[in-house]
């Protein structure tokens, strides 16, 4: 039998990639600078094609390197798959689950599903990381994480997803302004610029433009929040009115305002809550498990 790359020379180049500083791979590696550098001139030696290109003071990878890059992530992710399947083996529900998900759900939401968790599956621990779509999604890829929590729709081509729950918008506006809006509501009467939204790298923008038919861009203030607290705060200083998922209003966002809810007109708006997983998984009673629960819960919040 040929002689095969170590997964710890693809471990040692896939982290070099990520980090692009031999010092910082070295040290998320738990090895020498020399002992890296060695293992990867190695894994060169093995391939019989240089993978980066060296100087004295910087280097970069090579395009057959950066194709070597993509193969190793995925070849790492499927062993780690492996593992999680043999020592899991019988009991789905056990072990570490790398769990992300959005800013927009993360505060109203997971400390409800860590408890579920913890009392029905209590040989189950979730590792938490917040953060955007497009980064959860690329960390998603990369083996990083196992499972996600997103805003359906969005693109996951590649992967399964599960819906597991609507999340209605609700209008919110200060209550001294609320005499103003008349029923039903028309968003064209509305004053320019009056309505507030996130930054567009959250996908919640996105879904409540097309959810609540919001066409008319003018009416969109160019002020962007980083935040949904930002945003209550905002349109409880009486700037304007914004769009609020029916989970944060329900988990008390609105608490210590003047703030009140209205209907949007027409079909109740909404966006879809579901789970990501890749398509490679060893794990997929695991989290469809847990989508079942995760369900569960976004059912008792709409009774």
């Amino acid at each position: 039998m040929k002689s095969l790359p170590s997964l710890k020379n693809l471990f040692y180049l896939v982290n070099l990639h990520q980090e692009q500083n031999f010092n910082r791979a070295a040290k998320v590696c738990f090895v020498s600078q020399s002992t890296l550098s060695s293992g990867i001139q190695n894994l060169e030696e093995q391939l019989g094609h240089q993978l980066i290109e060296r100087d004295h003071k910087s280097f970069m990878f090579t395009a057959i390197g950066e194709e070597v890059v993509q193969r190793a992530r995925k070849i790492l992710t499927d062993v780690d798959d492996l593992v999680e399947l043999v020592k899991n083996q019988g009991e789905p529900m056990t072990g570490d689950i790398r769990l992300g998900c959005i800013p927009t759900i993360a505060p109203f939401l997971l400390s409800r599903v860590i408890r579920q968790c913890q009392q029905s599956y209590p040989a189950m621990s979730l590792l938490l990381k917040e953060d955007t779509t497009e980064r959860l999604l690329d960390a998603l890829g990369k083996g990083e994480l196992d499972l996600l929590i997103l805003a359906l729709p969005v693109d996951t081509s590649g992967y399964h997803s599960m819906k597991v729950g609507k999340d209605p918008f609700k209008m919110v506006i200060h209550k001294d302004l609320a005499g103003e809006i008349h029923q039903p509501i028309d968003y064209q009467a509305l004053p320019d610029e009056s309505i507030f939204l996130l930054q567009s790298e959250h996908c919640i923008t996105g879904h409540a433009i097309t959810a609540c038919q919001l066409g008319d861009s003018a009416k969109v203030n160019p002020f962007a929040a980083t935040s949904l607290h930002t945003l209550v705060q905002m349109v409880n200083s009486k700037l304007g009115t914004t769009f609020l998922p029916q989970m944060a209003i329900d988990a008390g966002i609105l608490n210590d305002t003047d703030l009140v809810v209205m209907t949007p007109p027409g079909e109740a708006p909404y966006r879809d809550i579901g789970l990501v997983w890749r398509q490679t998984t060893s794990r997929i009673l695991t989290f469809r498990t847990l989508g079942l629960m995760i369900q569960k819960l976004l059912t008792k919040e709409e009774q």
